[in-house]
């Protein structure tokens, strides 16, 4: 449901704030006065074409904030799905720059106009000219008939069917074309792990082979380098390290007689002494380890680009191929055994399109039924809204097609004709907006109780008509704004006529404010005297007489005392 709504810089209007509640609101105001600026703030907010030119005269951007109070857990999955954090509520943001771009925020994080406009269609509903109206989606209205149905359940069992049958559908597809080219593929498969097997090829064996090949091609250097180093530590009678820290130690010890203070430092050349011992033999050991063998070193250039060419070979990395070697094995396995895995799989789409079928039949005698009594229940409410040569039918029409789908078996599409003698056609091809708004209206009235959409705004709904039929759709609209599955329900409705406004549970006026440098569109929420004073204003003439305001109270009396 919209909470709140800020607005600056759009149209006429400078800076707009206001809040709104659940039931019926009603915008009314003289010709001229802006009442659809709401609703174009919404329909931009929500996602439609802006345009620089829809920004005030004078100013830089236009910018528009709506908060709305989540009451569907769908649409907070949504929101969670999307990456956008909701908490119970829901900010939403689009700013208009002077050169026509745009940016929309959904809880503070940028998002692409296709997402908001996804969200929007989920928050609101708008009835008029120019629309965000998902009625006139054939998902849509199929959807509507199955939730006054009662189908929910039959409907997610045949989902999760059919995406049972697609999935082992494909599997069986992808085998059966295996199996086609099977002889071809098992002859490959088995002069591939023949190969591989022979090879012998053992796992992590490239890099030992070339952490011993990089060894034994340095061998040389290897060899010399770590000779000199070992006589310079122990073999040079005068000059090894070893020698020279022997002679020290014995004079640093004769030293330590005279001062015990240089005890400490004979102990660390003693220590040094230990180390360069250790040093020396090590290497000794190191060095009977080496030696030169070019046999060994061809054999391993051999092997290292065996493994490099069977790994261009196979199409895979050279740290791949040993799992490599398990893959194949694996599909060979596969492949071999096809026959069975393709008459398993052959029972399975079998036995998974009879389930299919048999809820597909549930679900479409269900819908018949309920088509129906729909169109029955809608067609009345049609009627009772000035509209006595309507005639409305809600068609299901069988797919022409043997494979399952999503939805069921059949198209579900609202029918209309509103002149006598003309056929019926798609809701979507009615041209008349104020006709769809009044179809639309008496389609709301009969599946409210089950909409998931919070909030619903009809443009004008009242254009064309009057009187008693215009005291109806006032009704009705009242009647929508408290009848919902959802916690609350909210109608805004912009009319010219006093008989709908007086039902409304909140009354908004809109009027335009001038000075010698500007004019501005204002939105005020009316107290109950204001209301009679504005009801008598829509039904009077230029002056408005006491009997004006008398009639004005007596309807409100008629709404406050129906409640």
């Amino acid at each position: 449901m919209l909470n709140h709504i800020t607005i600056k810089n759009l149209a006429v209007v400078d800076s707009l704030d206001l809040e709104l509640s659940s039931g019926l609101t009603v915008l009314t105001g003289e010709t001229g006065a802006g009442k659809s600026i709401l609703i174009d703030a919404l329909g931009l907010v929500l996602g439609d074409r802006a345009e620089a030119s829809a920004i005030r005269h004078g100013a830089e951007r236009a910018d528009i904030v709506a908060e709305f109070e989540l009451q569907d857990p769908v649409i907070e999955k949504w929101l969670l799905d999307n990456d956008l954090d909701s908490d119970g509520e829901c900010l939403i943001r689009r700013t208009i720059n002077a050169k026509g771009r745009s940016r929309g925020f959904i809880n503070g994080q940028p998002i692409p106009l296709q997402i908001l406009r996804e969200l929007g269609e989920q928050l609101v509903n708008i009835h008029g000219q120019n629309t965000h109206q998902a009625l006139l989606k054939t998902d849509e209205q199929r959807l509507l008939l199955d939730n006054f149905s009662g189908t929910t359940a039959v409907r997610r069992e045949l989902n999760q069917c059919y995406q049972q049958w697609k999935k082992k559908s494909a599997e069986y597809q992808q085998l059966k074309q295996d199996t086609a080219e099977r002889d071809a593929k098992l002859e490959l498969l088995h002069f591939q792990v023949q190969e591989l097997d022979k090879f012998e090829l053992q796992e992590n064996e490239l890099s030992n082979l070339e952490d011993e090949h990089k060894k034994l091609s340095n061998a040389n250097r290897l060899i010399e380098t770590s000779q000199k180093i070992y006589f310079q530590l122990a073999q040079d009678e005068q000059n090894s390290i070893n020698h020279l820290l022997n002679h020290c130690l014995v004079e640093l010890q004769d030293l330590s007689e005279l001062d015990n203070n240089l005890n400490p430092i004979s102990e660390l050349l003693s220590n040094a002494l230990i180390q360069v011992d250790e040093a020396s033999s090590e290497l000794r050991h190191y060095l009977d380890s080496l030696e030169l063998d070019p046999e060994h070193l061809k054999w391993l250039d051999e092997r290292i680009s065996s493994i490099y060419d069977l790994a261009r070979k196979h199409r895979v990395e050279t740290h791949e191929l040993f799992a490599h070697i398990d893959t194949l094995k694996k599909e060979l396995e596969h492949l071999k055994n096809a026959d069975v895995h393709l008459g398993s799989l052959q029972e399975a789409v079998t036995t998974t399109q009879k389930q299919y079928f048999k809820l597909a039949k549930k679900l479409s005698n269900s819908r018949k039924k309920a088509a129906s009594l729909l169109a029955e229940q809608v067609m009345k409410h049609i009627h009772e809204l000035g509209m006595a040569q309507c005639l409305f039918e809600i068609r299901t029409l069988p797919l022409d097609s043997k494979q399952p789908q999503l939805h069921g078996m059949e198209t579900v599409e609202f029918y209309v004709t509103t002149n006598p003698g003309q056929p019926l056609r798609p809701l979507s091809k009615v041209v008349s907006g104020g006709e769809l708004s009044r179809i639309s209206l008496a389609i709301q009235v009969v599946t409210a109780e089950f909409s998931h959409i919070p909030t619903l705004i009809f443009d004008e709904v009242d254009v064309g008509i009057g009187g008693g039929i215009a005291e109806m759709v006032g009704q009705k609209l009242r009647l929508l704004g408290t009848k919902s599955s959802l916690a609350e329900a909210q109608i805004l409705c912009v009319t010219h006529q006093a008989q709908v406004a007086s039902q409304a549970h909140q009354h908004l006026n809109v009027y335009k404010q001038s000075d010698a440098t500007k004019t501005s569109t204002k939105i005020n929420q009316l107290n109950e005297e204001q209301r009679i004073e504005e009801l008598s204003r829509m039904m009077g003439g230029v002056i408005i007489t006491e009997q004006t305001r008398s009639h004005a109270r007596e309807m409100r009396k008629q709404v406050t005392e129906a409640r």
